[in-house]
Order: structure tokens, then sequence, then C-alpha cells
């Protein structure tokens, strides 16, 4: 376990001690059903469920859904000039993706 689960383990038996963690919303109810747990870490699942419950979505999140939106434009396209523009563009997402992503990991690491 490392330095930051520990800390957040404590946390947690702190505000259990203190009573902070009864009457929540949601208490005693089964917790809802997360079909993009299998594709993250329970790390970054719980980090994203949080941001967005507050209605916040990271970088990556918001560039993979603006390269799936392209995709589905590029699809539509049958000019060769426009689709390779909308290559282009879709080319330019995935790499601002990967780099958010890239960066994310090492935030996380270190």
């Amino acid at each position: 376990m490392g330095w930051l689960e520990r800390l957040a383990e404590r946390q947690m038996l702190a505000a259990r001690a203190r009573g902070q963690l009864q009457g929540l919303a949601g208490e005693g109810k089964p917790l809802p059903e997360h079909p993009e747990a299998p594709f993250v870490s329970a790390g970054d699942a719980v980090g994203f469920r949080i941001m967005a419950e507050a209605g916040v979505l990271p970088e990556e999140i918001v560039l993979k859904k603006q390269a799936l939106a392209q995709r589905q434009h590029l699809a539509t396209l049958t000019d060769p000039a426009e689709r390779k523009a909308a290559m282009a563009e879709l080319a330019q997402l995935e790499m601002r993706q990967a780099i958010a992503e890239e960066a994310r990991k090492r935030f996380l690491k270190g």
C-alpha cells in the first residue's frame, strides 16, 4: 500500500471514529453501477467519480469525448479534403488525450 492509500485509510478511519460517515446519502444502499470500472484503476475510478459528482471532468475525459465526436463526424464525411482535415483534428485530439493521461499517471506515481 502506497503512502497515498495509507493516508486515505487513516482519514477514513478518523472520520468514522468521529461519526462523520453516518447518515450519508445512499447509506445502506448498493453502490451504483459503473461499467467503466474495469478499464481504470480503483483509485482513478474514485477520483473520476468524485469529480463527476462535483460537475467537473478531467481534461483527458473531455478530450476523449471530443475525439469520439470527431470520429463520428469523420464517418459522415465523403470529401477527401474534409476527411483529411477531420483526421488531422482527430489525431490532434488523441495526442492531447494521451498527454493528459500520461501527465495524470506521472502525477499519481510521484
